[in-house]
């Protein structure tokens, strides 16, 4: 009966292997039984039960007991020694798991549940100056233990660095002295803004949060520990750190190294063509002037493509300037597009 079945799935278009590990057979054996005329199970299989198997009625018991009102929130591990305590031993901890997990009762069984952290909020920029990103990063100095700080805003529209200012510790007073002066720099109006940090102390500090507060601006954090929360930043600190300019050795001071992350600004707001934007500058879109550097773009693609038509299957580059970006998009936005906007 089982080779006639076997046969039938196959003839149906099904594989030997998966067909056959249906019911709990390996392909090899079924090849075997098939060179077999006499159409016997071989196999050795259990000749007879375990002499200390647990009855159905213990394993009832054990079900009833770990379900009770008094052991529901325990554990076996927890379970059987306050049995013992009671001078009662029904079965081991791993024949009550073993039940439990034939039964699919191996699982989370308390009322409450894990505490979870909503996602933030998705926020939409169409344009400069609507939400920006920020973080800190530790950079070594040349003494062993110590850090400078390095606290950075990027705008997440353009991916311009709007401010970018070394300290030699991490604090709100800090944050908030540079959020404000940013605003006033770029001539940004707060109540326009979203602004997103982690959280860190000197995001969430209370002189930042008054800050924002008193300014209008709306607040955004990413959940605890969760650093793709926070994509933009991220991804600015390891393009830096990944530069071949990046210095191999510690800093020497503050002076020094707001030097060189000044230099590192300049050329990434002003020479780097960033994937995510078309290959432009920051710079470029952040002012306006990438829709004609895209527009020159493609009216060259349009004359190769002209030239040798026969090199092109498809149409042309795609040099549209990206309209929408957005920060911690919902889960119904495209996976692969958001993947492209943080490249």
């Amino acid at each position: 009966m089982t080779l006639d079945l076997i046969a039938e799935a196959v003839k149906s278009g099904a594989r030997l292997s998966p067909a056959a590990e249906i019911l709990g057979l390996s392909a090899r054996t079924i090849i075997r039984w098939r060179l077999d005329h006499e159409c016997m199970d071989k196999r050795n299989g259990l000749q007879k039960e375990p002499s200390n198997k647990l009855s159905a009625q213990e394993r009832q018991r054990v079900l009833k007991i770990a379900n009770s009102p008094q052991y529901r929130d325990s554990s076996p591990k927890q379970i059987v020694p306050k049995l013992a305590d009671m001078g009662f031993y029904l079965a081991s901890e791993s024949s009550f798991y073993r039940i439990l997990r034939e039964e699919k009762l191996v699982n989370h069984r308390e009322a409450s549940k894990p505490a979870s952290s909503p996602r933030p909020k998705e926020h939409v920029a169409t344009g400069p100056c609507q939400v920006w990103s920020w973080d800190i990063t530790y950079l070594k100095s040349n003494v062993t233990g110590l850090f400078f700080y390095l606290y950075m805003i990027m705008d997440v529209w353009s991916r311009k660095i709007v401010a970018a200012e070394v300290f030699e510790k991490e604090s709100m007073e800090h944050s908030a002295v540079l959020f404000s002066q940013t605003c006033l720099r770029h001539g940004v109006d707060p109540t326009q803004l979203a602004l997103h940090a982690d959280n860190g102390g000197p995001m969430k500090g209370a002189t930042m949060l008054a800050t924002l507060q008193k300014l209008g601006v709306m607040q955004s954090f990413s959940r605890p520990s969760v650093s793709n929360d926070n994509p933009f930043s991220e991804s600015l600190f390891r393009t830096m750190k990944y530069r071949p300019e990046f210095p191999s050795k510690p800093f020497a001071s503050i002076a020094e190294t707001q030097l060189w992350v000044d230099s590192f600004v300049d050329w990434y707001n002003t020479e780097h063509l960033h994937s995510s934007i078309r290959f432009v500058t920051p710079d470029d879109r952040h002012y306006g002037r990438e829709n004609q550097i895209l527009a020159g773009r493609h009216l060259v693609y349009e004359d190769a493509k002209k030239r040798k038509p026969n090199r092109w299957s498809r149409s042309t580059r795609n040099w549209e300037a990206v309209k929408v970006v957005r920060l911690n998009p919902d889960k119904s936005t495209d996976n692969e597009t958001l993947m492209k906007q943080v490249a």
